[in-house]
């Protein structure tokens, strides 16, 4: 027999009890569903589907169906009643039992991928380009100076842009929407609120020093010399390019220079020291350097013009500092202060014996009656991880339990997560609130950061009530708290609309546990997907190639996967444009054999050659 009916019958009885459960739950939860902005009425209600299917354990469900020859339903997230009444049907039919014909109003697979289309244009525009998934590129403060680098990344690829109002101010802002409106009018505005981000604090400012260091083999024998940038103070390299040094000096003397002129000078080692001018650029000069040199502020320049005979005397320009950094060793200790005591590294004495344990602030003090004893603590988006061994009333002490072997550099303004920590934080900041008065006038959408519950987007809603704002609203899901509230968090957005969901990896990943986040980020489509909600693949995603201009085989897989929601989130970095042009052919071939999760099966080049 080619179907049992013992099994077929298991199968009805499991059907009809999913049934049961989600009209139970539709009825449950109807002022939920009711209270939602018009346009998601149908998608809310999926939503709640798609949970009461989830209150089983539907994996035994999808075993049963695939004994018995039938596709389990691995991908129905977006039609939960209509693809359980099919498989009704369907063994109905098997079992030859009349079909009762169905009186509830269901979406089909086309309207709900309709819906998500619909939804997500709202969100991020129309797309004009032969592919689906957008491409979201960071905007770094080059983006405020130089008017063409909007339109670069526009043609290669950038469909919006996100500002992150945790950098810069609202000139700077400003100005990055005015370069980008005028390079494409359409493109949407999105902008990050900081949010509650614990930090680390400042750090107390290292020597006012320029290290001019050439390349070297392994050998130590120069291979290329130093590339450095002689300018006015403040001006930077034009185009972001990269240099190896920028020296301040005085516009005058500068602009007598030639190809050829050269300067001499003593270094802070007296070592001596020259540079030679290898060509002008607007006010400023590129010059080489062969040599392993240390400039300070007011080092003497002899600055040879033409002639060797031909020379003057002048100064190098104010430097500013160094940033001062801490080295960490597993097994070391690091004191985590509450007052914003300026950041020092470890202090020994002329016997090498410990005086003071390495030390830094952060911005949330309020933190110290929270923690307790032997949690866990990382910082710099996890490259460090720490057990608080000490509580103290004004600090903390910290065994550093992994770091490389080398040492790992901790700096000012870098992440602090506590996973296992409850804070007590709200999402709203008080300069979130001064920011969303700015989005609201200037952008399309906002990004809220570090959202935990459906308080805190009731918070954010109210806010953007009071300013009569029009906004679309991103939903930044970096906690685990967010991801066990996600459908109550959901659901009171979708009170606005348009919404989307950001799957902001690189805090979910260490406020999870990296052996979880994988399964999380998972989760997060799934129900995204339930809701028709577009979802934001966001955190390092090509982020070697952005800032180095060489991308990884993981990276490359990364961005592939990345195929199955509706716009990915690039970082700023020097190679930016590399990024974007390489995530774009990467999505249009994907999309060749992969529709979101669906696989595509396009005719293979080579089976008839067998």
């Amino acid at each position: 027999m080619l179907f049992e009916t013992e099994k077929l019958e298991e199968i009805r009885i499991q059907i009809d009890l999913i049934l049961e459960r989600i009209f139970e739950y539709e009825n449950t939860y109807k002022n939920k569903i009711t209270s939602v902005h018009p346009n998601y009425a149908e998608s809310a209600k999926n939503l709640i589907h798609y949970l009461a299917l989830r209150s089983f354990d539907y994996d035994v469900f999808q075993d049963k169906l695939s004994k018995v020859g039938l596709p389990n339903t691995s991908s129905s997230e977006s039609s939960v009643l209509h693809n359980l009444l099919i498989y009704k049907t369907i063994i109905h039919h098997l079992l030859k039992i009349e079909d009762v014909e169905n009186t509830h109003n269901y979406l089909t697979k086309r309207e709900s991928k309709q819906l998500l289309k619909k939804h997500t244009n709202a969100l991020f525009g129309e797309i004009n380009r032969n592919r689906r998934t957008r491409i979201m590129v960071t905007q770094p403060i080059i983006a405020a100076e130089d008017k063409k680098f909007a339109k670069n990344l526009t043609d290669l690829g950038m469909d919006c842009v996100r500002i992150n109002c945790a950098h810069d101010n609202e000139t700077i802002w400003s100005q990055i929407i005015k370069n980008t409106k005028q390079a494409n009018p359409n493109c949407k505005i999105m902008m990050d609120l900081g949010g509650p981000k614990l930090r680390t604090g400042k750090m107390k400012p290292g020597y006012k020093v320029i290290h001019i260091k050439p390349k070297r083999n392994t050998l130590g024998q120069v291979t290329a010399p130093a590339k450095v940038w002689l300018a006015p103070y403040g001006m930077l390299p034009p185009n972001n390019i990269e240099v190896d040094a920028i020296i301040p000096v005085n516009k005058k003397w500068l602009k007598k220079t030639r190809k050829g002129s050269y300067i001499t000078f003593l270094d802070s080692r007296n070592k001596n020291c020259k540079i030679t001018v290898e060509g002008k650029q607007g006010l400023g000069r590129w010059a080489s350097c062969t040599q392993s040199a240390f400039v300070t502020t007011g080092t003497q320049l002899t600055v040879f013009l033409e002639k060797k005979s031909t020379s003057e005397i002048h100064t190098v320009h104010e430097i500013l500092p160094l940033e001062e950094v801490l080295f960490l060793f597993e097994g070391g200790t690091l004191r985590l202060n509450k007052e914003p005591i300026l950041g020092q590294p470890a202090k020994y004495d002329e016997a090498d014996n410990l005086i003071e344990y390495a030390h830094i602030s952060c911005t949330l003090p309020n933190l110290f009656s929270k923690v307790k004893k032997d949690e866990l603590i990382y910082f710099d988006d996890g490259k460090i991880e720490g057990i608080i061994k000490e509580v103290e009333t004004d600090f903390l002490l910290i065994e550093i339990t992994n770091a490389k072997k080398s040492g790992s550099k901790l700096r000012a303004d870098k992440g602090i997560n506590l996973p296992n920590s409850d804070l007590g934080i709200n999402g709203l900041t008080e300069k979130d609130k001064e920011d969303i008065k700015f989005i609201a006038k200037n952008a399309d959408a906002v990004n809220f950061s570090f959202v935990n519950s459906k308080n805190d987007v009731e918070d954010l809603l109210n806010e953007l009530k009071k300013l009569q704002a029009n906004l679309s609203i991103v939903l930044k899901i970096e906690t685990k708290k967010a991801f066990k509230n996600l459908p109550n968090i959901l659901l009171k957005a979708m009170e606005n609309y348009p919404i989307g969901v950001m799957i902001a990896r690189g805090d979910l990943a260490i406020e999870t546990g990296w052996k979880d986040f994988a399964v999380i980020q998972e989760e997060i489509l799934r129900i995204s997907e339930a809701a028709h909600l577009p979802d934001i693949w966001a955190t390092q995603v090509l982020e070697n190639l952005a800032k180095k201009g060489i991308p990884t085989r993981a990276e490359i897989t990364d961005a592939a996967m990345s195929q199955r929601v509706e716009c990915v989130m690039l970082n700023k970095g020097p190679y930016i444009g590399k990024a974007v042009k390489m995530l774009d052919k990467i999505l249009c071939k994907m999309q060749l054999i992969q529709k979101k999760k669906m696989a595509v099966l396009p005719k293979l080049e080579f089976v008839n050659e067998l």
